[in-house]
């Protein structure tokens, strides 16, 4: 599994989408891009930041190894690494990537012709813990260990290092020259991090050696224990750190489920928390409640939230009649229920009190979501089908729902390459149009789907990849009745409003205009699913009895019809035609004769071939992704309106991405992918043209959607080989025009960074496309005496 796979991963499984909170948007820089989402930290300069401390970071994961460049490295290794080892460029507020004076005096191209040289010239102070300085050895071992010549090497990338002639010494051991075969426009990307020769040196050493420990490191911390039993990291300040050293004492990493993250914080276990929308929700109750002169209480004396709130007068009435009842067993029982109820309310209240010590911070994530069409096979297969999915999209709509309730900007991502606030970005979504219903139905058309198809399918049958391995031909009919979480959105699916049909487990609530509907502030209710309507119920029964019959008829012919196979959709039993016992076929006389044959259509949705115009689309199941289904209903609901079916599936997070996205059993999909400050070098496998096997597979690298073509893998490589930085800028932005045009992802939106700290703690929060910096992040400096005084003489 690939790096860029690995980190996809992790983003289609945190599911942290929406909420409401707070400020700290700024706008982009014309370049940039119109708008973009600044970092949200509370800024303090060295002077202001005690020395000591220690900071409990949440992580998802301990890191099964420390190694960046293994295939099973994940956040947490690049966090760690981003902290200990060498880093020689890092990244801006804007996503750029910006020469780290702590390790580089200089870095640039000194020779263009005939060759690319590249000259960096080290920090003269710089040096690895064990007192050796930091020079070109270390540069030439992560060059043989990346550069793919030596399989012996476990790496899970080497792009950039296989373009690598030579590296050699310059002309002091400060000086470092490295030239390329080919040109590169990404070599700011390469040696960071920076691991020591120790560790890249030897294949056993690269593959083993830096898994669990990294003895010799070059940061403003060193690595400490790994605590497995406990679940934590701890990174001490390094005393060899020649730059300015790090505030904190101690920084401790701890693995915290995101969900299990506002108990860790308000049991006082976590300092900053990266959390999902139900955390953040629960902090601005707790603010709002600390604030009102009595706290809202519901029925009964419950709390206005959390346990107990949604228990009536009479349910409270009734429960202390049974539990002080007649019946000794019933109100043992009821007793313990209460005593267990009490215990939770209590539990959340008390949890409530210490979350009022956080804040919530908030920016922009560097990833967005996007809707991912597979273009393999089925109907999605063919460009135009595609481009009216597209076209049926109201992105802006979609981003709301996420977006607006935070106070964040709603503004669709435009690229697929860059984010709003990086160079590269530029809106190229004009290549492909924005939403116009009518332009999609004249693109169906032009296709050859028609509303009111003759069906020859049996009923459920998919158009999409797995037409013939799932679901058998049956159709879900009610709520709950899917097959592994499938409902259907559409096929002549009539609703009030904007009510949403199909699975009733919990999602964003949503109102009528799609934004999370209002509970009072800070709450998001889950979501009710309205059942099917009966129109659509009584249309997939009688689609189910025809196809029945005609499979008895087809099957069968000396079986007899029963009544049940006879009813029309009516409810009306008929006579049915039945054979003689000697197989002859001649029909004997019945009470009833048999009805004339009713071809079977597709109603309002369209059809083609006999087959209903049906998508499957996967969505992850987990807690923390109901923002990201609220999302996915509602795309349903807009290709509904131009007669396309969703049959939304809901599958386990840990097969999300394995069983369907990567094994392309999947027409839509929606997942993130994480931005980037190398689009011509990272970007390129995920809309790389797939390219056939010798078995007969498709070579997909990272393109899941498996679209793609020539014309858009040329631009990458020019841009790629392109030294000048605008004009290799220029040809990113025209590949991603040629991607939107090819229409097998849509960007939609950015997704949004929602952290909790603590307000003392400054220099860290929400990054957003940026970097932190570690040795400067601590704890603000109680106020002077004299400063407590004049404030107290204000008041």
């Amino acid at each position: 599994m690939s790096q860029r796979r690995r980190r996809s991963l992790a983003l289609l499984t945190s599911g942290v989408l929406a909420l409401p909170l707070l400020a700290g948007c700024g706008a982009g820089d014309e370049e940039g891009g119109p708008v973009a989402a600044g970092q949200d930290i509370a800024v303090a300069s060295r002077d202001k930041v005690a020395d000591g401390g220690v900071l409990r970071w949440a992580v998802d994961t301990l890191p099964d190894t420390l190694n960046t460049f293994q295939a099973d490295a994940d956040a947490t290794t690049a966090r760690i690494a981003g902290a200990v080892l060498p880093q020689l460029f890092v990244l801006d507020a804007k996503g750029q990537p910006v020469a780290n004076p702590d390790y580089l005096e200089k870095a640039e191209i000194v020779a263009r012709e005939p060759k690319q040289v590249v000259l960096y010239k080290l920090n003269q102070q710089a040096v690895w813990s064990d007192g050796r300085e930091i020079g070109a050895a270390d540069f030439v071992a992560q060059w043989r260990a990346l550069n793919g010549k030596d399989s012996a090497y476990w790496t899970a990338r080497n792009a950039g290092y296989e373009r690598i002639e030579k590296i050699e010494r310059g002309k002091t051991d400060l000086e470092v020259k490295v030239t390329f075969a080919k040109p590169y426009t990404d070599w700011r990307s390469l040696f960071t991090p920076l691991y020591p020769k120790q560790v890249t040196g030897t294949p056993d050493a690269f593959n083993e050696g830096a898994r669990s420990a990294l003895k010799v490191t070059a940061g403003p911390f060193n690595l400490g224990a790994v605590d497995k039993k406990t679940g934590t990291v701890a990174l001490t300040r390094s005393a060899r750190w020649w730059g300015r050293p790090a505030k904190l004492d101690t920084l401790v990493l701890t693995a915290v489920p995101r969900a299990d993250r506002p108990a860790a914080l308000a049991a006082g276990k976590l300092d900053l928390a990266e959390i999902d929308r139900t955390g953040a929700d629960r902090i601005a109750l707790a603010h709002r409640d600390a604030k009102a002169a009595q706290g809202a209480k519901g029925a009964g004396g419950a709390p206005a939230h959390g346990p107990g709130a949604s228990v009536t007068a009479a349910q409270a009435t009734m429960s202390w009649a049974i539990a002080y009842g007649a019946d000794e067993t019933k109100a043992k029982e009821e007793q313990a229920s209460r005593a267990a109820n009490a215990e939770a309310a209590k539990k959340y209240a008390d949890e409530q009190n210490a979350l009022r010590t956080f804040a919530v911070r908030k920016s922009l994530e560097p990833a967005y979501t996007q809707l991912a069409m597979n273009g393999a096979s089925g109907p999605l297969a063919d460009e135009r089908v595609r481009r009216a999915v597209a076209r049926a999209l109201d992105r802006k709509a979609l981003a709301e729902i996420v977006l607006k309730p935070l106070g964040l900007p709603a503004k669709p991502v435009g690229s697929h390459l860059a984010l709003a606030g990086q160079l590269a970005y530029a809106d190229n979504s004009d290549a492909l149009g924005g939403q116009d219903t009518q332009a999609a139905q004249a693109l169906l058309a032009d296709a050859g789907w028609r509303r009111g198809g003759k069906l020859t399918e049996p009923s459920g049958a998919k158009a999409g990849p797995e037409a013939s391995s799932e679901d058998d031909g049956k159709t879900p009919s009610g709520p709950g009745t899917g097959n592994d979480g499938l409902y259907i959105v559409g096929q002549d699916d009539e609703r009030n409003g904007d009510e949403q049909g199909g699975d009733e487990q919990a999602g964003d609530g949503q109102g009528a205009d799609g934004h999370p509907a209002d509970a009072g502030p800070g709450l998001s209710p889950a979501l009710t699913v309205a059942p099917l309507a009966a129109q659509q119920e009584a249309s997939l029964l009688a689609q189910a009895n025809a196809a029945r019959a005609a499979a008895d008829t087809d099957a069968g012919q000396d079986a007899p019809a029963t009544e049940a196979d006879a009813t029309t959709a009516d409810g009306d039993a008929k006579g049915a035609p039945v054979r003689d016992g000697d197989g002859a076929g001649s029909a004997k006389a019945s009470a009833a004769p048999a009805p004339a044959k009713q071809a079977r259509t597709s109603g309002s949705m369209l059809a083609k071939d006999g087959k209903a115009l049906s998508l499957r689309f996967v969505l992850p199941s987990g807690p923390g992704s109901e923002s990201l289904r609220a999302v996915g209903e509602r795309i349903a609901q807009m290709l509904q309106k131009v007669g396309i079916q969703a049959e939304l599936k809901k599958v386990a997070d840990e097969s999300f991405f394995k069983d369907h996205i990567a094994s392309g059993q999947y027409d839509l999909a929606l997942y993130s992918w994480p931005a980037t400050a190398y689009p011509a070098t990272d970007a390129r496998p995920i809309f790389a043209k797939p390219e056939p096997a010798a078995d007969g597979s498709l070579l997909v690298e990272q393109n899941y959607t498996r679209v793609g073509t020539d014309h858009i893998d040329q631009l990458f490589d020019q841009a790629l080989g392109e030294l000048d930085e605008a004009a290799s800028r220029e040809l990113i932005r025209k590949a991603d025009a040629r991607i939107w045009a090819a229409a097998g992802s849509i960007p939609l939106y950015q997704r949004p960074e929602l952290v909790a700290v603590k307000p003392s703690l400054v220099n860290a929060g929400a990054f957003g496309l940026g970097a932190p910096r570690f040795q400067d992040i601590g704890w603000k400096k109680p106020p002077a005496a004299k400063e407590t005084n004049a404030k107290e003489k204000k008041k």
